[in-house]
């Protein structure tokens, strides 16, 4: 596996559009399968745990499926402010992805966000399945294989802040002022 650097080689960073950066992201999350969700317990702490999330919809929404008794789902209920981490060793690229995160007890969002190798950990799926919607804030993405690099002084990797519906690309940070 070759190991994640920012601009090396003489590889330039590309100048993608948000909708560019946001495939390459869909890439590497279809890619990737599973994420790690972070979340904040109520001393500040983080907790990190691997998930298997859906597909992102076409608003870049993540939906996970949870034991309502889990610890998550209290950190969720005190705190709402999550990051889902994906990662493709292959590439390597990975996307991270700050939001915020929502429990839905809805029986037909639950009907509909299903995957039936989960049967053995949701014997009863009507109280002991839950889901988490993440509503995206920011991304941030690297791919080394399409030259969606850091910036070679401060290592920032390219971002889309999402504002009301819309996104936006932040420009690339400059390290002379």
């Amino acid at each position: 596996m070759a190991a994640l650097t920012p601009g090396v080689f003489g590889q330039q960073p590309q100048r993608l559009s948000k909708d560019e950066l946001i495939s390459a992201a869909r890439e590497i999350i279809a890619t990737a399968r599973y994420c790690a969700l972070i979340t904040v317990d109520s001393k500040g702490g983080v907790h990190a745990r691997t998930m298997d999330p859906f597909a992102p919809d076409e608003n870049l929404v993540i939906w996970l499926g949870t034991n309502p008794k889990s610890r998550k789902v209290a950190e969720i209920r005190r705190h709402s402010r999550v990051t889902l981490y994906y990662f493709d060793r292959e590439s390597p690229a990975y996307v991270t992805i700050t939001g915020f995160a929502r429990l839905v007890n809805n029986r037909a969002e639950k009907a509909r966000r299903w995957k039936d190798e989960w049967k053995a950990f949701y014997p009863d799926r009507e109280r002991g399945y839950l889901l988490i919607a993440v509503t995206p804030r920011e991304l941030e993405i690297v791919n080394e294989k399409k030259s969606i690099v850091g910036d070679a002084d401060l290592w920032t990797p390219p971002t889309v802040r999402f504002n009301l519906g819309r996104r936006r690309v932040i420009p690339k940070a400059s390290s002379k002022e």
